[in-house]
This record gives C-alpha cells, structure tokens and sequence, in this order.
C-alpha cells in the first residue's frame, strides 16, 4: 500500500498506508490528522482541507480545475504547492507524497 505523510505546521509527522482511490482529505479523516478538517465534506467549496505539495510533485498530480484555483484564490497561507486535499485521490504513483499542513485551516 502506497504511503503518504502529512506534517502539521509544529513539524508532527503522520505517516500513513494510504488505500487507492480515497482522496487525501478522507484519508487523513480517516486517521484523524490534525489540521484538516474538510468541512465541505470534499465538495471543493470550503477550503478547510488545505495543504501544500512540493512542486516537484506537480506532473503526477490531477490539474487543478476552476473551483479549485478559485478556492485557493481565498487562503491567506497559499504558496506555490497549495493545493485542496479533497481533489487528489491516493495512486500508486503518489507513493512517498508529503503534504505540509497550514498553522490555521480558514
């Protein structure tokens, strides 16, 4: 199973067995990580599942759709990497993937 790690903004690691399929918002629901809270439950409309992705990560991640972009257009923590954790679904090829979690979710 493909591992994916989240670290919070005080520097905890979680690194979890990721299932396929699930986005990453779910998964880290599923484990209780800290920092994401997917209040929308993963409708890409709140922005509360916020992390950030080295972008050398970018050419194996899904494209950013409209919504997407403009719910990021709002979080006063965005960088270059920001993306919504509810629009990345785990595959094989993100093995290893780290997503750096913000101090405050909006």
């Amino acid at each position: 199973m493909p591992q994916l790690t989240f670290i919070e903004a005080d520097g905890t690691h979680h690194c979890i067995d990721a299932p396929l399929a699930r986005s990453l918002m779910q998964i880290a629901l599923d484990h209780s990580v800290p920092g994401i809270l997917g209040e929308c439950g993963g409708s890409c409309s709140c922005g509360t599942c916020h992390g950030v992705i080295d972008v050398s990560w970018t050419p194996r991640l899904p494209a950013m759709n409209e919504t997407e972009v403009f719910m990021l257009e709002g979080i006063p923590e965005r960088q270059n990497g920001s993306r919504l954790c509810c629009q990345i679904r785990m595959t094989a090829e993100l093995d290893g993937l780290v997503v750096q979690l913000p101090r405050e979710q909006i």
